[in-house]
């Protein structure tokens, strides 16, 4: 399954927005370097599906919009 998140780095306050069933607005306190947002957004994203085995980022490692594969 993959599935669309815009990240925001460097926010104030940490939150996940569903905005479609495959789209999410993720915001992380974590700056965006040396891959620090991207490690938090996939944490976030294994709260959200526990029972998923594999998260990788398919598109957009230094892009505020990401696709994530799923597995």
């Amino acid at each position: 399954m993959y599935v669309k998140v815009r990240v925001t780095a460097g926010a104030k306050k940490e939150s996940v927005a569903q905005k479609a069933a495959d789209s999410f607005r993720v915001s992380v306190r974590a700056p965006a370097e040396r891959g620090l947002a991207n490690q938090r957004v996939i944490e976030l994203m294994r709260e959200i599906y526990p029972d998923a085995k594999q998260f990788k980022i398919v598109s957009g490692h230094t892009s505020p919009s990401k696709i994530i594969s799923i597995e």
